[in-house]
């Protein structure tokens, strides 16, 4: 009978035991262990990362580092940390969130427009994705790469299209080139090439005078009868004579992009630079910004129109008055002249 006892007690104190290890684990693998108030939060985990890369990114969002730590090993994620993006619910537990981060990798919404230099396009996306700006510039300027798609350094901003786009977070430098040069191929549809062709304009043309139109004008319903502008100068042999060529030449042999320059003067449009439009026929040898797809769409759209000039109109400011011969076009100039006078814009 004692030893029945004894061993009626040693059940009981071995199931007690049982159901304290099992509520044990069943806390800390399914209890709730987040503590932010948001209803998410966005976890970045880079390619490479170390147990302690990973609790540096977890350890503000868990209320017990400790138990995560436990159950990460127990089911093996720390053997196999994958990389990317990943979004954690408040009020998800250990288990929920390990399983969270070895498959669901969520793409991120990547945007970029209106840069001016590669330079400034691979600073644009290194604050997106993982990949550095020195990578991603290495990259877009990669003599082979270019030459397979057809294009120089000068003309190399054109293959990346404005847009909104979809990546993993974790893309490399030389993955993000080549989803770009895919998405330039599927912009230049049958379509836009064939209204290129009509034009007598390459690919690279046509994104260069978008980048001048771009420049010329926020008013997307604009676009279209300043492009005319343009084409209508290039059909006739007039110089372009474009204010922004001028100041993105100014910018290039200084060398410095972001000096602001409000007013061209006389003095500038001696400046020798291919980029210079009053002293160089034809298109620019390359785009002097990114332009948005509204300004290469009005390039390829034109407005059909007999103007020829046109010059800022300080009564309806954004926009522009459009003249088609030059004397119209002086003493609408006059107006503008005294306007900036008035202002008293030096440069």
């Amino acid at each position: 009978m004692y030893i029945k006892k004894i061993l009626i007690i040693i059940v009981l104190l071995g199931a007690i035991g049982m159901g304290v290890f099992s509520w044990y684990i069943y806390d800390t693998a399914f209890s709730p262990n987040t503590a932010f108030n948001n209803d998410i939060a966005h976890v970045f985990i880079p390619t490479n990362a170390t147990i302690e890369d990973v609790m540096d990114e977890l350890d503000p969002l868990l209320k017990k580092e400790e138990t995560f730590r436990s159950i990460a090993n127990q089911k093996g994620y720390f053997d196999n940390i994958k990389p990317g993006h990943f979004i954690i619910s408040r009020g998800m537990s250990n288990n929920d969130i390990i399983n969270t981060l070895r498959s669901r990798n969520i793409p991120i919404n990547v945007r970029f427009n209106n840069q001016e230099r590669l330079e400034d396009l691979a600073g644009n996306i290194s604050n997106q994705i993982e990949a550095d700006s020195i990578s991603l510039l290495n990259a877009m300027r990669d003599p082979e790469f270019l030459k397979e798609v057809g294009l120089k350094e000068e003309t190399a901003l054109s293959l990346y299209i404005p847009n909104t786009y979809e990546f993993y977070w974790n893309t490399s430098a030389t993955s993000f080139r080549e989803r770009m040069r895919k998405e330039y191929e599927r912009f230049w549809n049958e379509d836009r090439l064939k209204k290129a062709e009509a034009l007598n304009l390459t690919k690279e043309q046509v994104i260069a005078l978008a980048a001048i139109v771009q420049k010329e004008t926020a008013k997307v319903d604009e676009r279209p009868r300043v492009a005319g502008v343009y084409l209508n100068r290039l059909k006739s042999g007039m110089l372009l004579q474009a204010d922004p060529t001028v100041i993105y030449a100014i910018k290039r042999t200084n060398g410095d992009y972001n000096q602001i320059i409000k007013r061209v003067l006389y003095a500038d449009l001696e400046l020798d630079s291919p980029y210079n439009t009053y002293k160089y026929a034809g298109i620019p040898p390359g785009p002097i910004t990114m332009p948005d797809i509204s300004s290469i769409d009005a390039v390829l759209n034109p407005e059909t129109h007999g103007y020829y000039y046109f010059v800022a109109d300080v009564s309806n400011f954004g926009y522009h008055k459009f003249a088609k011969t030059l004397a119209q076009h002086n003493t609408n100039k006059a107006e503008y002249v005294r306007w900036v006078n008035s202002q008293g814009l030096k440069r």
